[in-house]
């Protein structure tokens, strides 16, 4: 088994971004520069950041050539603004002796970001799309858009993986129930490449608020399969009363558990029919 935004300010206009078609995702962030200057003069010259500038290129370049961007495709874009600000934030309070003018780019650049990231928050601000709300209520606290995006997790609307580990995030402080049927909704879409480890030990802490310890083991061993983090054995035995014949079956289904996310059958897989039953099918 294997263990192994920033949105031009000029681009807010839909109609300006309308007029624009092509796209070539083979061209390089230097000649997308070197052919669309506007995508590129409010960004920091140097080598700091390269990863986040190069995103947030490529993310104005895919933009520009968009008719009509999606909610999706906007909110992809504020992480990316938000990665590239966060970054050059830091890298602004970093003084360069031989050319302090590096610095000075560098804090203008910050302050453009910036500029470009509220704007942009404040026009997404109200939208009714899943991704803009989700993005709102997770870093506003927005109330309205919470009941947009639960609203449509009720109605089982998302399949977005990264969103339902949210909201099974958000329900496992006041309802184990809710919070256990969501994380294994995200299960189900998960595989090797987008799996959060994580995640295990947000469904070991929904079944330990249900009061069934030998489920809290099983998925706290399948972390520790998959992270290789360290685990006090004293306190997982504890889970399961000591029992060495217990700790055996489960360290066996912990090890199947790892096998089904990582190849993407854990929805068809008869470990979630036993997680979904609970403890009575142990």
């Amino acid at each position: 088994m294997r263990r192994n935004l920033v949105i031009f300010t000029s681009f807010i206009s839909f109609t300006a971004i309308s007029a624009l078609s092509g796209c070539d995702n083979g061209v390089n962030t230097g000649t997308i520069c070197k052919n669309n200057p506007e995508l590129c003069s409010d960004l920091h010259k140097d080598s700091w950041c390269r990863y986040e500038k190069a995103d947030l290129i490529e993310k104005r370049y895919k933009l520009k050539h968009t008719a009509t961007p999606t909610g999706k495709e906007l909110y992809h874009h504020l992480l990316v603004l938000e990665k590239y600000s966060s970054c050059i934030e830091l890298a602004a309070g970093v003084q360069h002796i031989l050319h302090p003018e590096r610095t000075n780019d560098r804090v203008r650049a910050f302050g453009l970001s910036a500029q470009s990231l509220a704007q942009l928050q404040e026009t997404t601000k109200g939208s009714k799309d899943l991704y803009l709300a989700f993005y709102h209520w997770t870093r506003f606290n927005d109330e309205k858009a919470q009941a947009i995006v639960l609203k449509a997790e009720k109605e089982q609307r998302i399949d977005d993986i990264e969103l339902l580990a949210r909201i099974a995030s958000y329900y496992q402080k006041f309802d184990s129930k809710k919070a256990k049927e969501v994380y294994l909704a995200v299960f189900d879409l998960s595989d090797e490449d987008n799996f959060n480890p994580d995640w295990l030990l947000g469904l070991a802490n929904a079944y330990q608020k249900l009061n069934d310890p030998e489920l809290t083991y099983l998925l706290s061993r399948a972390n520790v399969l998959m992270t290789d983090n360290k685990v006090s054995e004293k306190k997982m035995m504890g889970l399961i009363s000591n029992d060495e014949s217990v700790k055996e079956v489960l360290d066996d289904l912990a090890d199947d558990l790892v096998d089904e996310i990582e190849s993407g059958d854990f929805k068809t897989s008869t470990i979630r029919t036993m997680l979904e039953r609970d403890k009575s099918a142990l």
